[in-house]
């Protein structure tokens, strides 16, 4: 398990660019480090209230103890971290769920092992997993609540340690994302479970108190830090809340379908992940390792609750995974026992070889992509090609014979390999991929922030800087109206025009203007150029 989970979430951590919801908490954690507030956040010197601060917390943590530092690798680990914790609890609830299925099918052990593995080498948890960001931490506190739920509510004693546990859980969840991942997973998981599709849901009115208990610590911690900032900053807090309510409704909006392909983002196991949701199919056939209809239910009343938001982006599809990732599972459970005890039929053993097959065209893509992206340091002559061309051959060899020879067992061992492959070998060619089209030798903020001539000196910018610039800068850059009277002199200052002498900022103050350095918003010039200037007293 933590082999997986190594692969997915912590080799090569640094590869991605910093992505902008990265660079909003790296900035922020930045700011706390280097003084500011940990409990009123700032960006760029101004309130930062938009999420909540634990992730934040995390990664400023992390540069404590590691000192300042920019590696990103080193910054992604709170988040890969979390990513492990949320497959740890999900084996967790996943043996609870299945606690009472046929035992001399070994599924309540091998099932709930199993779906943990799933789900680490999910596509999208190994995408959210590996950035520094907070749907990560809010959906892995979930999971977890979850699972001490389900524990209190199957326990035959008052079980309020599984409860209290669950309340913690549930407010870090809050503490981390706000409502979100209850809203998108707690609320279908509940409803679902105290419904008939859950077959043991007898249990439940007997520990009420313990229920009772976990939302009045849910509350506590989960609405402390937000109690906090309503009383010190309120005017502040509720502009924010009133804008981030606005947001669900008309930034990224999206149609009603948005979601439609969320089984894709299963990855690797997209093939099981289908044939677990066709019901006709499979609610006979993966009934005995788990409660099936229960967890299509979990699927889709989540899926429905998703889509009613106008608002949606691919992360936020995160809730769907542990579900889906169970519902896969149970699909290559089914053919490990009915291939080996020959009780399969004709549709299983057509589903293994198309999944044989899709597999093998993965095999012959990664070689393939390698040549068409031309890309330095990857191309056909290279030893992480040759690499490549040999384990991707042995994988279709390995599919080729699991998928005729009808052994499950021989494909999902070929799916963790070919993703431990991808990672390992492919994945350094990110930064190459989203630099192929730049302009060679643009001089970008990274370097013109080693300026001398600026130095020690406190800067601001004319117009707001971009969050993924003021993390390049290394330090917050405010900006210079926003100031009044407070800026002081010798200063430099950043605006997005090569001539200032008009701006009204400048004009209350009797300065002097040079201009000493430039620099390029990306990787081309068409992305914008900005200037840097050199602010002293008139004399």
């Amino acid at each position: 398990m933590l082999v997986v989970c190594g692969f997915s979430f912590f080799v090569h951590g640094s590869a991605p660019e910093v992505s902008l919801m990265e660079s909003r908490n790296f900035v922020a954690a930045r700011e706390m480090v280097a003084g500011g507030s940990w409990l009123i956040p700032t960006m760029n010197h101004e309130l930062r209230l938009a999420k909540p601060p634990l992730p934040t917390w995390a990664v400023a943590a992390v540069q404590l103890v590691s000192s300042p530092t920019e590696n990103l690798g080193i910054l992604r680990l709170p988040a890969a971290l979390m990513a492990t914790l949320l497959v740890l609890f999900f084996w967790g609830l996943v043996k609870e769920l299945v606690a009472n299925r046929a035992a001399e099918l070994d599924a309540p052990g091998r099932t709930a092992w199993l779906s943990a593995l799933v789900l680490a080498s999910s596509l999208l948890v190994i995408t959210t997993g590996r950035e520094g960001q907070w749907d990560i931490f809010a959906n892995s506190f979930l999971v977890g609540a979850l699972w001490l739920l389900v524990r209190g509510w199957r326990s035959a004693g008052s079980a309020y340690a599984s409860f209290v546990g669950a309340g913690l859980l549930l407010g870090l969840s809050i503490l981390s994302k706000g409502p979100v991942a209850l809203y998108g997973g707690l609320l279908p998981f509940l409803g679902c479970y105290a419904s008939r599709l859950n077959e043991e849901r007898a249990g439940l009115p007997s520990h009420k108190r313990g229920a009772l208990l976990a939302a009045l610590v849910a509350l506590a911690v989960g609405g402390a830090w937000p109690l906090y900032i309503l009383y010190h900053v309120q005017p502040a807090a509720l502009a924010v809340a009133q804008t981030e309510v606005t947001a669900w409704r008309e930034r990224h909006v999206q149609p009603l379908w948005y979601y439609w392909n969320f089984f894709a983002f299963s990855g690797v196991w997209v093939v099981a992940a289908l044939a677990g949701l066709a019901a006709p199919y499979a609610r006979r056939r993966l009934t005995p390792f788990l409660p099936y209809v229960f967890v299509l239910g979990w699927l889709v009343f989540s899926l429905v609750l998703l889509s009613l938001v106008p608002e949606k982006k691919e992360r936020y599809m995160l809730p769907l995974l542990p579900p889906l990732a169970l519902l896969a599972t149970g699909a290559l459970r089914y053919w490990e026992t009915a291939f080996a005890r020959q009780q399969a039929t004709h549709t299983d053993r057509r589903l293994l070889r198309f999944w044989a097959g899709v597999f093998t065209l993965a095999c012959l893509a990664a070689p393939a992509a390698m040549i068409g992206a031309r890309l330095p340091g990857f191309g056909p002559t290279t030893l992480r090609f040759g690499a490549t061309v040999v384990v991707c051959g042995g994988l279709t060899l390995l599919a080729i014979r699991g998928g005729w020879q009808q052994r499950p067992a021989v494909l999902m061992l070929g799916s963790f390999t070919l993703l431990a492959t991808l990672i390992t070998v492919l994945l350094p060619a990110y930064p190459h991929w989203e630099a192929r089209h730049g302009e060679p030798g643009l001089r970008r903020l990274r370097d013109a922030r080693h300026q001398p001539a600026i130095q020690g000196l406190p800067w601001y910018s004319l117009k707001e800087l971009h969050v993924k610039q003021v993390w390049a800068a290394g330090r917050a850059v405010p900006l210079l109206p926003k100031m009044a009277a407070a800026w002081k002199l010798p200063a430099a200052l950043f605006a997005d025009t090569s001539d200032i002498t008009g701006a009204p900022a400048l004009k209350r103050r009797r300065v002097r203007i040079e201009r000493v350095d430039s620099f390029f918003l990306g990787r081309e010039r068409k992305n914008g150029k900005w200037f840097i200037f050199l602010l002293k007293p008139k004399r």
